[in-house]
C-alpha cells in the first residue's frame, strides 16, 4: 500500500510541483492538499496521512501554528520547506520546536546539484519519515522510556559492507553505563541529522553549566540555519554553545556547531584547535560527521567519546570506525527514540557501538559517567 501524504502550501503552483513529483513514485500517494494551517488541521484529521509536507508562512493559520495544533491533535511527521534566509532558519527551528521532523529548501535549486536528485532527494526523505517513528513515540517527543543497552567490544569489520557477526550486533542488557572508563577523555564528539535540534536539545540542555569535557557537534544543517541554531541552543543549555569558527581552541563546557556547508576538522597538539575547511570534491554532506570524527584520530587518538543520534543515512559510521580501531568509545541512540533510525543503526549493525541508549537516557548518562 502507497504512503499517504497530503501536501500543505498557499502556492497553487507548488502545491501542483509537489503533487506531481510524488505521485511520480509508485510507493507515494499524495491524498489531499490544503492551502493554509487551517485547513491542513481538518484535512489531516480526516485523512490521517502517513507524512504531511508544510509551508510555513501562510495565510489564515500560518505552518509553526498548524504544526503544533496537528501534533497536538493527530500527530505525524511533518516535513517542513523553508527559505534558506536568517528569518527562515528561525521560522523553521520554530516548527521543529513546535513537532516538525524535518525540513527542505523551498527551492530546488538549494535542495540538491539537479533538479531530478532534489525530487529524489523529496521522495527519499518522505519515506524515511514514514518508515520512522511517525505517530508514535518519537513523534509525540516523548518516547517509552527504555532500558540503556551495552555492546560488547569487539573488532570493527574489515570492510563497510562486513556484517557484523552475531556476537558484535546482539545487544547485552545493561544497567549503568561504565563511567569509570570515561574519566581520561578529552573530548565528547556528536553526529546527527534529521531530527538531530531537537534531539541536541534534550542531550545538551541535560549538562551541566562545568561539564568537564569540550564538545564538538555536526549536525547536518544549511549554513544559513547553523548560527541561529547555536544561539538558540545557548540560550537554552547551561554550557556555552556557538558556532564553530576556524582557530577555535577546544575547552571544558562549550560546545563547538560545525557550521553549515564548510567542514570542521580537529588538529591536536597540546591543545586541539578547529579548523574549519572547504569540503573536499563529491562531499555529500556539509558539514560531515565521517570528516570530523576522522581528523579526531589523530588529533585525541582514543581519548574520545563519539555519539551518533537521530538521522538519515550513514554519515558517521565510518568516522565511529577510525575512532574504534584506536580504542575509542562510541554510544548511539535507540530505534525507539530517533526520528529516522539511519545513522544510529549503520553504527550498531557495524558492531561500533559500545551502548545503545534512548534519546532521553543519553544526557544523563554522560552527566554520571563523566561528572
Amino acid at each position: 500500500m502507497p504512503l499517504k501524504v497530503v501536501v500543505v502550501d498557499d502556492s497553487a503552483f507548488f502545491r501542483r510541483r509537489i503533487v506531481e513529483i510524488l505521485n511520480a513514485d509508485i510507493g507515494i500517494e499524495v491524498v489531499g492538499t490544503a492551502g493554509d494551517g487551517r485547513e491542513a488541521i481538518e484535512v489531516v484529521k480526516r485523512l490521517k496521512p502517513d507524512v504531511v509536507t508544510m509551508d510555513i508562512e501562510m495565510p489564515v493559520m500560518d505552518g509553526i501554528t498548524a504544526v503544533r495544533r496537528i501534533m497536538a491533535e493527530s500527530p505525524r511527521p511533518i516535513l517542513m520547506f523553508s527559505t534558506l534566509t536568517t528569518d527562515g532558519a528561525t521560522a523553521t527551528l520554530d516548527a521543529l520546536d513546535a513537532g516538525a521532523m524535518d525540513f527542505l529548501p523551498k527551492r530546488f535549486s538549494e535542495m540538491a546539484k539537479d533538479e531530478d536528485s532534489a525530487k529524489m532527494l523529496l521522495r527519499r526523505r518522505v519515506r524515511a519519515l514514514a518508515r520512522g517513528r511517525g505517530g508514535s513515540s518519537a513523534v509525540a517527543r516523548s518516547p517509552a522510556r527504555t532500558e540503556s543497552r551495552q555492546l560488547p567490544s569487539s573488532p570493527a569489520p574489515s570492510t563497510p559492507t562486513q556484517a557484523p557477526s552475531p556476537a558484535a550486533s546482539a545487544p547485552r542488557s545493561s544497567s549503568s553505563v561504565r563511567g569509570e572508563s570515561l574519566r581520561s577523555l578529552r573530548a565528547l564528539l556528536i553526529g546527527t541529522s534529521t531530527g538531530g535540534p531537537v534531539a541536541l536539545q534534550e542531550v545538551l540542555k541535560a549538562l551541566p553549566g562545568r561539564f568537564p569535557l569540550p564538545i564538538v557537534v555536526v549536525q547536518h544543517m544549511p549554513a544559513s540555519f547553523t548560527p541561529a541554531f547555536a544561539d538558540r541552543l545557548n540560550n537554552l543549555c547551561q554550557i556555552e554553545v556557538r558556532e564553530a569558527a576556524d582557530g577555535d581552541v577546544l575547552k571544558p563546557g562549550v560546545a563547538l556547531l560545525a557550521p553549515g556547508g564548510m567542514q570542521l576538522v580537529l588538529e591536536g597538539g597540546g591543545q586541539p584547535r578547529v579548523r574549519i575547511i572547504d569540503s573536499p570534491p563529491g562531499t555529500i554532506y556539509k558539514p560531515s560527521v565521517d570528516i570530523t570524527f576522522t581528523s579526531a584520530v589523530a588529533a585525541l587518538r582514543a581519548q574520545v567519546l563519539g555519539v551518533i543520534l537521530t538521522g538519515m543515512g550513514a554519515d558517521g559510521r565510518e568516522g565511529a570506525r577510525a575512532l574504534k580501531e584506536q580504542g575509542a568509545r562510541i554510544w548511539a541512540q535507540d530505534a525507539a527514540s530517533s526520528v529516522v533510525f539511519g545513522m544510529p543503526a549503520a553504527v550498531i549493525e557495524a558492531g561500533l557501538a559500545d551502548q545503545v541508549l534512548a534519546l532521553q537516557d543519553v544526557g544523563p548518562a554522560l552527566v554520571k559517567s563523566l561528572c
